[in-house]
């Protein structure tokens, strides 16, 4: 290594090729982007630890353990959500800067694929997964339901009776479909 070499080489560009590395090992046949990964892992640590940082400075209590009925209700909120943010066709301009459209694939769903740079596409892998979404909005309504409990439950109810409401559309659809047969 000549000297001018090393002055160029930082910890961070150390950092950057071991996780090459171990990107290669991992995935040898195929380019998986695991430093964009890392930093959505990054993020979403510091998401939830913002989450418990307000909490603590409005010195919530955290409860002794979770009603079920609000359990069930941020699960179906979580699902709804989830899947308009990821698959709706009305918020693909929210994805479109990450993604890619590919098709229709069901009433009012569009598959996408992610696209760009390791940013970019992480970005579009998390905006496309409505599993991946699942984590960050749980988080998210864990954390209001402690500081904003009446106003998150009016919001959890709110889409949880849009999934109950979509549930019965679809079901609705297949036995007209089934009567057609």
């Amino acid at each position: 290594m000549t000297p001018e070499t090393s002055r160029k080489t930082t910890p961070l560009r150390r950092a950057g090729e071991a996780l090459r590395r171990v990107g290669r090992a991992y995935a040898p046949e195929e380019e998986r982007r695991l430093g964009g990964h890392l930093g959505a892992v990054v993020a979403f640590g510091a998401y939830t630890a913002a989450w418990g940082v307000a909490a603590g400075a409005r010195r919530v209590r955290l409860p002794d353990r979770h009603d079920p009925l609000d359990v069930v209700m941020t699960a179906a909120a979580v699902f709804r959500l989830g899947r308009l943010l990821s698959k709706g066709s009305v918020t693909s301009p929210l994805r479109a800067p990450f993604t890619r459209y590919e098709s229709a694939t069901g009433p009012a769903e569009v598959s996408e694929s992610p696209r760009g740079g390791a940013f970019r596409s992480t970005v579009g892998e998390l905006a496309t997964c409505p599993f991946c979404l699942s984590v960050w909005l749980a988080a998210t309504f864990t954390g209001a339901r402690l500081l904003w409990p009446g106003a998150t439950r009016t919001v959890t109810g709110g889409l949880a009776a849009l999934a109950v409401a979509d549930t019965l559309q679809l079901g609705y659809d297949c036995l007209l479909q089934k009567n057609a047969e």
